[in-house]
């Protein structure tokens, strides 16, 4: 069963009960995924940043969209117009399928992994996750990356609290840590 399925039929029941709601409107959802990869330092090296976009695809299923600069800062010898990043927004089935693929193929992937911290929750229920490497993620050939890059994915929900977004990602089967 896919994971959207699952949330329809299983998981918003059971916040519900779990959250004390009345209305199953009240309860958190998933808005978007957003996937970013900072190019900056590849940018000061060579000028082809390909490698990047091609993994950013290959995890999202998503051609990524490359930021630039708006301003120019002399002390980083950053120009305006210059490339700074990568990024890629998931809505939909393809958010819901990147999220099964996080949960049950990354994670267990990590080395040395005990668990997601808690404190990565931003007050208004939407939890950010760092990787030091790309490479965790089974579409990427370790063989073919050139440079080794980090990603940043940030889930956003419609949870009011930190509460409601801990329920929501506890339910959805994400491994946080044991919290004393």
């Amino acid at each position: 069963m896919s994971l959207k399925a699952r949330m329809k039929s299983e998981i918003s029941p059971a916040l519900m009960k779990e959250l004390g709601l009345k209305n199953i409107m009240a309860v958190p959802r998933l808005l978007f995924v957003k996937v970013n990869v900072g190019i900056g330092s590849l940018t000061k090296n060579t000028k082809d940043f390909s490698d990047v976009t091609n993994n950013v695809a290959l995890i999202t299923g998503q051609k990524p969209v490359v930021t630039k600069s708006r301003l120019a800062i002399s002390n980083f010898k950053l120009r305006a117009g210059m490339p700074v990043g990568v990024t890629v927004t998931l809505r939909g089935e393809k958010m819901y399928d990147f999220l099964d693929r996080l949960v049950n193929i990354v994670f267990p992937r990590i080395r040395d992994f005990r668990g997601l911290s808690i404190k990565s929750f931003d007050g208004k229920g939407n939890y950010s996750v760092g990787f030091k490497e790309a490479i965790v993620f089974p579409e990427v050939n370790p063989d073919d990356v050139s440079h080794v890059h980090g990603l940043q994915v940030t889930v956003a929900t419609t949870a009011h609290n930190n509460e409601q977004g801990i329920a929501l990602f506890r339910a959805m089967g994400f491994p946080f840590k044991k919290e004393l």
